[in-house]
């Protein structure tokens, strides 16, 4: 089976359609983590993705009497746009189930190559459900984004590229993972040839169905993905990606959303190109396992998968890339109210770039200010802790903080003696028009709302963060309700942000 891929994988018909992307010296971000790195450039390609050399290998061996019927694929986009090329190159139908979530330059490229699009569902599982019945129904072929032998081998031209465009040592080749064909390809065609290179994937912290199915033994379904990199949100991998990463991926490594952001941005200033989340999940894994293994002058591999991203992203991502980076932190430091406090702090500040002062008086006799400051490293934030500390104010450093990043830095606060029993709480939601007002049409009238913050950030979750005044005697009614909403939350009650400026 193993010997059948590398055969797989050398008789490909990807180069059909599909480019032999560079192998790109990234000097930049080289330098900065102290090791080599290399991009396999696949946002390059045609449909700006790497799916297109899976999709297109899958129809090219269908047979002709399958190819006039049609194909049907479900995608949030990439293997959408790669199906979509191939049946125009092959002169088939392609329909395209996609969620109705789904980022709308990707729709819009589906239908430019000529794919029948359907919008269906929140997620890929219910696009996937959907493109089933449609499958049975029209008497189309299947073409399956990540679970198929041709789809896999596709995708596995890429580990033969890099072999042979990389002539020098490769210590680790660092691989995104959603549905695990990327993978699964890349590692089957490496391993066998060169088993002293380490493949190692890379999942976000709410996406890691891969890793949490290979500690378990077997393919584990999770509740939930995050959608910050969609092309990545899958909820459980498949039979044989899942099998061929169990021979042959040597590690896996966690990122999250700040990491992938600051990833963005370092591939930018390398090459000047923007690429999508998932695109850059591979460079961001590639730079935290370096750093966790203190790594030194190796040379490594990160495949930059696609460039397929909403223009109004790019705010989201320009925020949270200097976090993501080490280069903002950000504290609460409480200080007492009295003329000349905010003077000693700003000398404690010093020459330091501020990029958040937020005040509001709340209290008589003591102030909580919410501070952003830019800085080269973590070293750097922990040393600020300790001088604020040592000069006399209390200090927390928020820099970590979910919530502190994404709506208290957005806010003006303050307690309210009229707040009493308020509990506080964060939910995300797939955005889409309409979306928050069909949010606020599910909280239950039975509970006040004490607080409200949401933030249109051009993602495509939403994110609300909520104050509820619910007595005592209600708690158990209120979490019955609040699993019953169907949205993902966080219980941010306990949050000392809340409690110092909220």
């Amino acid at each position: 089976m193993s010997t059948d891929y590398l055969k797989r994988i050398l008789t490909s018909k990807v180069y059909d359609v599909a480019i032999e992307t560079p192998l790109e010296f990234a000097p930049q971000v080289s330098g900065r983590i102290n090791n080599k790195v290399w991009l396999k450039r696949e946002d390059t390609q045609p449909v700006f993705s790497f799916k297109l050399r899976g999709a297109y290998n899958k129809m090219a061996h269908l047979s002709a009497a399958e190819l006039q019927r049609g194909v049907i694929a479900a995608s949030a986009g990439n293997h959408a746009q790669g199906v979509a090329l191939s049946a125009s190159r092959l002169g088939c139908r392609a329909v395209i189930v996609m969620p109705v979530t789904t980022p709308l330059v990707k729709i819009d490229a589906v239908r430019g190559f000529g794919g029948e699009v359907v919008l269906a569902g929140e997620s890929f599982s219910d696009a996937y459900e959907h493109a089933k019945k449609l499958e049975e129904q029209e008497g189309l072929t299947f073409v399956h984004p990540f679970d198929d032998p041709y789809v896999i081998a596709g995708q596995g031209t890429i580990g033969m590229e890099i072999l042979r465009q990389r002539t020098g040592p490769i210590d680790a080749v660092f691989v995104a993972i959603g549905g695990g064909g990327l993978i699964a390809g890349v590692a089957s065609y490496i391993k066998q040839l060169r088993p002293d290179i380490k493949v190692i994937g890379v999942q976000t912290i709410d996406s890691d169905a891969m890793v949490r199915s290979v500690k378990a033994g077997r393919r584990v379904t999770l509740n939930d993905v995050g959608l910050f990199s969609d092309g990545t949100a899958v909820k459980q991998v498949g039979k044989e990606t899942f099998r061929l990463a169990r021979e042959y991926v040597d590690d896996y490594v966690l990122v999250d959303t700040d990491a992938i952001c600051a990833a963005i941005k370092d591939v930018f200033q390398d090459t000047r190109s923007v690429l999508e989340p998932a695109g850059a999940l591979a460079l961001a894994g590639a730079k935290r396992y370096a750093a966790q293994h203190k790594w030194k002058d190796k040379s490594l591999v990160a495949i930059t998968c696609g460039a397929n991203m909403n223009f109004d992203r790019l705010r989201f991502v320009a925020e949270r890339a200097d976090v993501g980076e080490a280069r903002e932190a950000l504290f609460a430091i409480t200080l007492p109210e009295e003329r000349g406090s905010f003077r000693r702090l700003c000398e404690a500040v010093g020459n330091r770039s501020v990029t958040e002062f937020n005040y509001r008086i709340s209290d008589p006799k003591v102030a909580h200010v919410f501070v952003g400051l830019q800085i080269a490293s973590v070293a750097e934030q922990e040393k600020l802790a300790a001088l604020f500390t040592r000069k006399g104010f209390a200090t927390q450093d928020l820099t970590g903080n979910e919530m502190a990043k994404t709506h208290l830095r957005y806010m003006v606060g303050g307690r309210s003696g009229l707040a009493e029993h308020e509990m506080l709480f964060r939910f995300e939601f797939p955005e889409r028009p309409g979306a928050l007002i069909r949010f606020l049409n599910s909280m239950s009238p039975d509970w006040n709302i004490s607080l409200f913050h949401y933030r249109n950030q051009g993602d495509d979750y939403g994110r609300v963060l909520v104050g509820l005044q619910v007595p005592p005697s209600d708690k158990k009614a209120f979490k019955a309700f609040l699993d019953g909403l169907g949205y993902p939350y966080w219980n941010e009650t306990e949050n000392p942000a809340y409690h110092l400026f909220l």
